[in-house]
């Protein structure tokens, strides 16, 4: 408890003091004008085309019909192991559907699973794409594209229509490179260096 004292020596301490009028908050405004730094990075923004690091074109290509059989393997590949992709013979480890997708999706959609199945060590794998039969032109644009993508693919070793339990020539399976860490394990197993 104070003391009247106290309370007289307080007060004459605080009489010069003057009560704010404003309320208890700051002032915050936007500014109206773009600072240098504000108008550099909009600059930048606009200027500057997101990279696209994807390799596929999708240029024009040699135009497939519904029964054409899609084939092709890097040199090196050993002829048994082809045989086997080529039978379905392998385990499927993962599938794209690239049906009703536009050409441009589809661009984007095997560039990205092919890098997955490398990134995970998938080594068998097969794309549906359709066969087309529905186009009144009877060209099925996906596998055309499909046909000119994969062998664009470093990390693509070999590709072959399916069988037909698999969608047949509305399908290929498609055989991805080994990763580094899957090749090091490899390495490290059989002795070799």
């Amino acid at each position: 408890m104070t003391t009247k004292d106290e309370r007289l020596s307080f007060l004459e301490e605080m009489k010069d003091v003057r009560r704010i009028k404003q309320p208890n908050r700051a002032e915050v405004k936007t500014p109206k004008d773009l600072t240098p730094g504000h108008l550099e990075r909009q600059r930048s923004a606009v200027a500057k085309a997101v990279k696209d690091n994807n390799p596929l074109t999708s240029d024009m290509v040699e135009p497939l019909t519904a029964h054409d059989v899609l084939t092709w393997q890097r040199p090196g590949i050993q002829h048994g192991v082809f045989r086997k992709l080529r039978l379905g013979q392998y385990p499927i480890e993962a599938r794209l559907d690239l049906h009703r997708m536009t050409v441009e999706e589809a661009r984007r959609e095997v560039f990205s699973f092919v890098g997955d199945c490398v990134r995970y060590g998938l080594r068998s794998v097969i794309i549906l794409h359709g066969k087309g039969e529905r186009n009144p032109d009877g060209i099925a644009q996906l596998k055309s594209y499909l046909a000119k993508w994969l062998p664009e693919l470093d990390d693509v070793m070999a590709f072959h229509s399916a069988q037909k339990h698999h969608g047949g020539t509305g399908a290929v399976y498609v055989m991805v490179r080994k990763s580094d860490r899957d090749k090091q394990h490899n390495r490290e197993l059989h002795g070799r260096r």
